[in-house]
């Protein structure tokens, strides 16, 4: 007679599910809501969701259980704890950009809201594991969310977009499966950290199977952070998309991919099979080049902010690369940092977003709608460049002070010849950052467009808000980048990377 199987509800770890918990109730209690009565606005979807989002930012951070939980398959130490405070509190500044001055249909929809909450708790679980199935599970629920609600901003482009995106993601998934049942049938288990034990138990063979596992899985993890050649999908999409999405997903869908790719390659990297550190360098000096390249010949603002988000996540993953302590802390300095300046320079395009295409049949943000806004609007101009000038890397805005970090760690792990390619491409990037300022400062207004109205059409109070604390944070980081920094390097050496 076989035994029943009993279960130790405390060794669970139940408390472990808490954060992921709270979205998923919040998104089931919006949708309940609708059903109830349908004469809620997007000022309560907003509000609500904004709520959610900060109950699971203090369970996060109040979290003191054990590192593993829920059958050992969830891992809760100091890499998924800053994952997820970047996350959630991306998501908390993403939530008020619903609260324009125009009314998008999307914004009217609990569906909206409900998904947004779904798709943020999936990203947590993609970093509070190391086991591919449980990863695999967060990955597709948060692709399959932002797929729809890239199409919900109701426009051709958004459709296509999409549909670019699903198509992509669907090879991109495969790619995961077939990494995952590679690595499985070497070692038998799911588990990264077993992976990494029985790897270095056979003394890293059958070389050729674990080489294969890699390219999946670069191939996979590659379309969710945007590295070359799996990039092909991110201007278009983003053009696509509304502008807070697209600044969204140039934060927070990467962080999630860079936390799995730190798992899993730094493991492999370490290894010290020659090849396996030359792919993955490979990839890195392509994805930093290709996407600046490509960014100088862009005609559209929001498009070359899709390239410079491909190029520095080829930075991002010169981290794992390099794959020290010193490097992993800057890859969440950096991050942070870069965090504000992306979205806040996403959210000026959304303020001065208009219906109709003025300047561009194709492009509603080309480089010509920004000739002279600063004798138009000289506040928003200024507001923009300082964005420019912080994306670019240049001192003493916030993501100067992460690029440096990373650089010093490049030299300080011999990667000399890295250290001399990331530092060119910021070279590189500062031109195409600066072209905008040139047709902000420098070039006339177009005739007909000199009106702040034509601008300003979508700036309400809580965009404002929004582009003034990242404004302020990005103007202001050399007051905090010191214990900010000092804060990642306790939670990244307390999880042993």
């Amino acid at each position: 007679m076989l035994e029943p199987i009993s279960i130790n509800i405390a060794g669970l770890n139940l408390l472990a599910l808490l954060p992921m918990a709270i979205l998923i109730v919040g998104a089931l209690a919006i949708l309940c809501a609708d059903l109830v009565t349908k004469n809620i606005g997007r000022s309560f979807y907003t509000m609500i969701s904004i709520l959610f989002v900060i109950l699971d930012l203090g369970a996060v951070i109040g979290y003191n259980g054990p590192i593993r939980g829920f059958f050992d398959v969830l891992l809760v130490d100091g890499i998924a704890i800053i994952g997820q405070v970047i996350i959630l509190v991306a998501s908390a500044f993403f939530l008020p950009l619903s609260l324009s001055n125009h009314s998008f249909k999307e914004f009217e929809m609990a569906e909206f809201y409900a998904l947004f909450l779904f798709m943020v708790a999936s990203f947590q679980f993609m970093v509070v594991s190391d086991n591919l199935i449980l990863i695999f599970i967060g990955l597709e629920t948060a692709s399959l969310s932002l797929y729809t609600l890239i199409a919900m901003h109701n426009r051709a482009k958004s459709f296509e977009a999409s549909i670019k995106y699903f198509t992509m993601g669907a090879l991109a998934a495969g790619f995961y499966a077939l990494s995952a049942l590679i690595f499985y049938a070497i070692t038998g288990s799911v588990e990264i950290h077993q992976i990494e034990e029985v790897l270095i138990a056979r003394d890293f063979e059958p070389l050729v199977a674990i080489l294969a596992g890699t390219v999946f899985m670069i191939g996979a993890l590659g379309f969710k952070i945007a590295l070359v050649p799996s990039h092909t999908w991110t201007p278009d999409v983003y053009e696509g998309s509304s502008a807070p999405l697209a600044g969204y997903m140039a934060v927070v869908p990467k962080v999630a991919g860079f936390i799995v790719a730190m798992r899993l390659f730094e493991m492999l990297v370490l290894s010290g099979v020659v090849w396996l550190e030359y792919i993955l360098y490979g990839a890195v000096v392509l994805t930093m080049t290709v996407a600046n390249i490509t960014a100088l010949v862009q005609d559209d603002v929001k498009r070359m902010l899709a390239f410079s988000s491909i190029s520095h996540a080829g930075f991002m993953m010169a981290a794992i690369l390099i794959g020290t302590t010193q490097a992993n802390t800057a890859l969440f300095l950096y991050w942070s940092l870069f965090m504000f300046a992306n979205l806040g320079a996403f959210t000026m395009l959304w303020i001065v977003r208009h219906r109709q295409n003025l300047w561009d049949e194709r492009y509603q943000h080309p480089f010509s709608k920004f000739s002279g806004m600063v004798k138009i609007m000289p506040a928003s101009a200024t507001i923009m460049g300082i964005f420019m000038f912080a994306l670019a890397g240049m001192p003493p805005f916030s993501v100067f002070w992460g690029k440096l970090y990373l650089i010093s760690a490049a030299i300080n792990s011999q990667f000399i010849y890295l250290a001399v390619i990331i530092a060119c491409n910021s070279a590189i990037a500062v031109y195409y950052y600066t072209k905008l300022i040139i047709y902000m400062f420098i070039r006339e207004p177009i005739a007909n467009t000199n009106d702040a109205s034509l601008y300003e059409t979508n700036a309400s109070t809580p965009l404002k808000v929004i582009l003034g604390i990242a404004a302020m944070v990005t103007m202001f980081s050399i007051l905090f980048v010191e214990p900010l920094l000092n804060i990642i390097t306790k939670y990244v050496t307390a999880s042993g990377f």
